[in-house]
């Protein structure tokens, strides 16, 4: 018999399981060759898993569907290694549980151990060409993060006028992710990756539309400090996801990544904004 506290730990234990063995055969069903089997052989882990906390619960426990859900949206759009990964986070804060129920269940250590080691290996072992798309799409937005904000900063104090900082933005926009797209194509295309046109395409997309988000506020509001307020607001927007992104594929430190970029972006900003009021004193620049 176990202590109630343990056991309630247990039945949670248990439901995560379960449930990933649901997640883990459905994005088995969607893949094919190694990496279903992949899949496979992690969902059978999960479900012995949750057969061994059974036997401390003495529960059945159903999985939580709309967790099930939720991860099969996920990979329809970020892919396998996201998701996966996504979902070894969710474990971690189970896992360090772990520690407290093996005073009571020395047993428990097995499955500690493929938890940390064995499962990681498998994801490992994942072939997922989506990811690097993904991973050409996060570059392009970061980088038109960076470049954009700091364009339009400067703009608004040199100009003083929503429609020719939206303009002149817009056009600066479109021509640098122009520039970024064929730079992926040539540096994918000299590493020797099959697909460098994808990887531009994905870039380019990526960029235009950090683009328009960064730009849309100036098309929309009459005042140029009101639309770079909003102009902020949607970078930083910007900057949340691609730090979740890099913290969950590239098992970053999150709070770090987001607050190194936002201090870059910011910082950015802060000296093109400077820039720009010298540039409207020194040259006279007055737009009526």
């Amino acid at each position: 018999m176990v202590s109630e506290t343990i056991k309630k730990m247990i039945i949670r234990f248990q439901k995560i399981e379960i449930t990933e063995y649901y997640v883990y055969k459905a994005l088995a069903k969607r893949a094919s060759g190694k990496n279903r089997d992949v899949l496979n052989k992690i969902a059978e882990d999960e479900l012995r898993h949750s057969e061994f906390w059974s036997k401390y619960s003495g529960q059945k426990i159903k999985p939580n569907r709309f967790t099930i859900w939720r991860y099969l949206i996920i990979a329809k759009i970020f892919g396998l290694t996201f998701t996966i990964k996504m979902m070894e986070k969710g474990e971690e804060e189970a896992e360090r549980n772990y520690a407290s129920v093996l005073n009571e269940i020395p047993e428990a250590e097995t499955i500690m151990n493929e938890e940390y080691e064995h499962e990681k290996m498998l994801v490992e072992m994942i072939d997922e060409r989506k990811i690097e798309y993904i991973g050409s799409m996060v570059l392009g937005l970061n980088d038109a993060l960076v470049e954009l904000t700091g364009a339009l900063a400067g703009l608004s104090l040199a100009l003083q006028s929503t429609r020719l900082i939206g303009l002149a933005g817009l056009i600066t926009g479109i021509a640098a992710s122009l520039s970024m797209a064929s730079s992926e194509y040539l540096s994918k295309k000299s590493e020797g990756e099959q697909s460098p046109l994808v990887a531009s395409f994905y870039t380019g997309i990526a960029y235009i539309f950090t683009v328009l988000l960064l730009v849309g506020p100036f098309f929309f509001f009459t005042h140029y400090l009101v639309a770079l307020g909003n102009t902020l607001i949607f970078g930083i927007l910007v900057i949340w996801f691609f730090s979740f992104f890099v913290s969950v594929v590239k098992e970053f430190d999150f709070k770090r990544t987001f607050f190194e970029m936002t201090t870059i972006s910011l910082g950015v900003a802060t000296i093109s904004f400077l820039i720009g009021l010298l540039a409207r004193h020194f040259l006279g620049v007055d737009v009526g």
